[in-house]
């Protein structure tokens, strides 16, 4: 997978970097009605964009699991499953779809990452909750989430050119 250790290493930290961010974006969240708006989907988002699907899912499922676990363990399963998978499928779009048009793979990445994680936060929330009623109340929160950590994650990655400065700094370490 990697062609020497420095390489394996570097990538290594990065995601390990994510984790730490997601966890800490998890940890305090913008009060809305109803409950908070969370910022780690931007993180999740960035992540899955820049990093293969295995990394991604170590920062986007593994980071909100443990995130989960250290400020509120109800749902950190449910974590785990959705935004695990939210980032496998970001990242899977945008390195093998379109690869002459990156931003363009990497928004259908996030918008059917955003999809994923409001339908498995609702459905999420209807078995841990268990009442239909409160998932569905929290509905329109999970789908401005989603949303926001989309548009974040994309002007993070294309706007801050972060993707660049990531490709060019692995580029070095080859």
């Amino acid at each position: 997978m990697y062609k020497n250790g420095k390489n394996a290493t570097i990538r290594l930290t990065i995601t390990a970097v994510f984790m730490a961010l997601n966890i800490i974006l998890s940890s305090f969240g913008i009060p809305v009605p109803g409950g908070h708006l969370y910022l780690c989907d931007a993180a999740i988002c960035l992540a899955a964009i820049l990093l293969n699907p295995f990394e991604a899912f170590l920062a986007g499922g593994v980071g909100s699991f443990l995130g989960d676990m250290i400020f509120y363990p109800l749902p950190m399963f449910v974590s785990l499953v959705t935004h695990g998978l939210q980032a496998v499928v970001i990242s899977l779009i945008s390195h093998h779809t379109f690869k002459e048009h990156q931003r363009i793979a990497a928004g259908i990445g996030v918008t059917v990452g955003a999809v994923i994680m409001v339908i498995g936060y609702t459905l999420g929330k209807i078995y841990v909750y268990s009442t239909y009623a409160d998932a569905i109340t929290k509905l329109p929160y999970e789908i401005l989430q989603g949303a926001l950590g989309a548009v974040l994650g994309m002007i993070l990655c294309f706007g801050f050119k972060l993707k660049g400065i990531f490709n060019q700094y692995l580029e070095n370490y080859k």
